[in-house]
């Protein structure tokens, strides 16, 4: 008896972003109020980051709440009930709890029935990676929309007295409904990683040997206050990189997708550094005409959250329109990176 064949799956012939939403924490920290922890100058932090000021989460603004709000808003412009996500997929480096993952929580809040739900861990190229999981998804059919979640709360992982990262980080939520096309909406994503820098952006310690040490407790024995680990950076090695090696990335994109420079509606990197994007403008050739986005002056450096969020906002101003093609690059910890043209929703 001959062994049977495994019956295909297929799904849609191509993908796209449906809708995209966004939360900013209620919380602006200016400059100036960095400034009361680091040794530096609004003039500087403007000059070597572009940052005026970010957003930064309160009590209430948890991982889980900032992504349902960010969500509710991604759906809501896809025009489609909750009940129709086949996926939730959450790039986050900020939800502390090794199990389960957040993005069971946030199916279940949606309202997203039975849907796949994980998260990833990809930092600033999170949002990415999770782009192109659910164009695999979709396209291989195992599911029909996928909702696609970037969240981070940075601040529980900043160092308020590192002079190097302290004015860098905020928090907030981007999220993207991706569902099926009749027309190309993603293209091919070139995404890839770097191992033999892994220690360039780091947590300073892991959680196991951090909270293990005699030492842990801080408060003259009191208790009162946990030695917490956090980001630490080597700003100059990923300044480097990010410039020189994820211009090359970006080119490979638009090769791929077989777009020019010229034809693009927007530039959305991945909010690090305004230097870094002017840099990948100048390397890029990119015509003065192509809107780029520069979300990172009032929202810092959010992460996985980065993206969705700039999107969004270039689209509520009027800075990029529906139906543009976009060139999205991101590009962190690991170190990691994902770029792709796609379909302004």
């Amino acid at each position: 008896m001959s062994t049977p064949q495994i019956r295909p799956a297929s799904g849609a012939s191509y993908s796209r972003i449906h809708g995209v939403g966004g939360y900013r924490p209620v919380r602006v920290i200016p400059n100036a109020e960095v400034l009361q922890w680091i040794d530096s100058s609004d003039e500087w932090i403007r000059t070597r980051s572009g940052i005026a000021e970010r957003r930064w989460a309160g009590p209430d603004e948890s991982v889980s709440e900032m992504s349902v709000q960010a969500a509710g808003k991604a759906i809501a412009q896809a025009g489609i009930d909750p009940a129709q996500i086949g996926g939730v997929i959450v790039a986050t480096v900020s939800h502390f709890k090794q199990t389960p993952a957040i993005a069971t929580e946030i199916a279940q809040r949606l309202g997203c029935g039975t849907a796949p739900a994980f998260d990833i861990s990809a930092a600033c190229a999170g949002f990415g990676y999770g782009l192109s999981l659910a164009d695999g998804m979709i396209r291989g059919g195992s599911a029909e929309y996928v909702l696609v979640i970037g969240v981070e709360r940075l601040s529980d992982l900043t160092d308020k007295h590192d002079r190097s990262t302290a004015f860098i980080f905020g928090d907030g939520a981007g999220a993207a409904v991706v569902g099926p096309s009749d027309t190309p909406g993603i293209g091919k994503v070139i995404w890839g990683s770097d191992g033999s820098q892994k220690d360039v952006i780091s947590q300073t310690e892991a959680w196991d040997t951090a909270f293990s040490k005699p030492d842990a407790i801080n408060g003259a024995g009191t208790g009162s206050e946990l030695i917490w680990p956090t980001l630490r950076m080597e700003g100059q090695p990923v300044f480097r990189w990010a410039v020189w090696e994820m211009a090359k990335v970006a080119q490979q994109a638009l090769d791929a997708a077989g777009v020019r420079a010229d034809q693009l509606g927007a530039f959305i990197p991945h909010q690090a550094n305004m230097r870094i994007t002017d840099a990948m403008i100048k390397a890029l050739k990119l015509p003065e005409s192509v809107p780029v986005a520069r979300d990172i002056a009032e929202t810092g450096n959010t992460s996985a959250a980065s993206i969705p969020l700039a999107m969004e906002r270039m689209l509520e101003s009027g800075e990029a329109k529906s139906g543009d093609l976009a060139l999205i690059i991101g590009f962190g910890a690991g170190l990691v990176y994902a770029a792709a043209v796609v379909t302004l929703p």
